[in-house]
């Protein structure tokens, strides 16, 4: 597997990761490990993902305009991507099957996807009187109800379909939107559903 194992918490500092190695566990009575730190942001971690296979980690700080991403082996930094210039708290971020793909929502109400291994398909500023000149901006992106907070998930690909990009945002209104995309940026709404009516009285 490619996968490692590994924990991960809080550092000492603010915007710090900290990495147990578990390999070491069993080895023997009372084995340890220097754990390791990656410094990933100057400010106080909101959000923390792992991709499926442990070997990349995604983090925001509670300002949410970037997001990195860490080689867990290495430690070392793959690539920065902005979600944007101002404020926002980062709820989700979540990676694809085959860590292609990024997906990150906030209270902004959007929704946020960036290409890991293919960085060139994120957009950049080229205007040299510009600011945030060489940044990486989202691939992809749409917008839910504004404020609407979000968790995001990657569908699998159905057996024998045709292979489509899509996200699935579960929204806390009690709504559901299925979004594809393509490496060309283009995103739309393919599929919408209530699956819980918040106006209704709940029976305890």
């Amino acid at each position: 597997s490619s996968g490692i194992n590994a924990e991960y918490g809080p550092g000492t500092w603010a915007g710090s990761l900290q990495l147990f190695d578990l390999s070491t566990a069993g080895a023997a009575v009372g084995a340890t490990s220097t754990p390791s730190t990656i410094n990933a942001h100057k400010t106080d971690l909101q959000c923390v993902a792992l991709n499926h296979s442990g070997s990349l980690a995604a983090t925001a700080s509670g300002k949410g305009t970037l997001i990195r991403v860490f080689d867990m082996r290495s430690r070392q930094l793959v690539i920065e991507v902005r979600r944007g210039t101002d404020t926002a708290t980062v709820q989700c971020i979540t990676f694809n099957r085959d860590s292609n793909y990024l997906c990150v929502s906030s209270d902004k109400g959007t929704v946020h996807i960036f290409a890991i291994r293919n960085p060139e398909l994120n957009k950049r500023i080229t205007v040299a009187n510009v600011g945030y000149l060489g940044s990486q901006w989202a691939m992809s992106s749409f917008t839910l109800k504004s404020e609407c907070s979000s968790v995001c998930v990657f569908p699998p690909h159905s057996s024998g379909a045709a292979v489509k990009n899509a996200v699935i945002a579960l929204c806390y209104d009690g709504t559901c939107h299925k979004y594809v995309f393509n490496n060309d940026g283009n995103c739309n709404r393919e599929a919408y559903n209530v699956f819980l009516d918040i106006t209704q009285d709940l029976e305890i």
